[in-house]
């Protein structure tokens, strides 16, 4: 049986080992869009949660990254009070006008890179990139599906449900949709 001192520091080679590869896919799939202004992702690169918004907001595009504003924190606020895994990695799918295809490849290399276990489309325009990167039908706000082997769920409108209070209620019922899958491990 090897020592515990030597399963320690296996550990804590193969993790910064497949953070390295994370960032290089990531920083892969962020050159994609070029050098033009776009809305960086952000978070831990081995996250168990991928949160995906279509187009930024005022808080994201004045800190250049994704989920920097109000709705940043309301997602944070929810999934923690639903137990979900709190290793989660935020972008932006339209952050720059790119063309379609550019933006799906973009999409599609960002989840990749990350490889997450849940997929959360903070919106309609987000839930329409992830699915068409993948070829995938339509899936109606707070359906539970898979993508590629991911927990998927599309919400209506997260950042627009913080000035509804009737969006926001329908919001959080599509979220809890996840509770079953909130633990790593699920």
């Amino acid at each position: 049986m090897k020592d515990p001192a030597d399963i320690t520091g296996e550990a804590k080679r193969l993790d910064a080992l497949f953070r390295a590869k994370a960032q290089a896919e990531i920083a892969a799939a962020e050159a994609v869009a070029g050098d033009n202004g776009s809305v960086r992702g952000q978070g831990d690169e081995l996250a168990d949660v991928l949160l995906v918004k279509g187009e930024p907001g005022p808080g994201d595009l004045d800190a250049g990254r994704a989920l920097a504003g109000a709705d940043g924190e309301a997602a944070g606020k929810a999934l923690d009070a639903l137990g979900v895994a709190s290793e989660r990695f935020a972008f932006c799918t339209r952050s720059a006008d790119l063309p379609e295809a550019t933006r799906l490849e973009r999409t599609r290399l960002m989840v990749e890179a990350v490889d997450p276990r849940i997929v959360v489309a903070l919106d309609p325009l987000a839930a329409e990139d992830i699915l068409n990167a993948y070829g995938c039908e339509a899936v109606p706000p707070g359906t539970l599906a898979y993508v590629q082997g991911r927990a998927f769920v599309a919400l209506e409108g997260l950042e627009a449900s913080l000035s509804d209070e009737a969006l926001k209620r329908r919001v959080w019922r599509q979220l809890k949709v996840l509770g079953p899958l909130g633990q790593a491990g699920q």
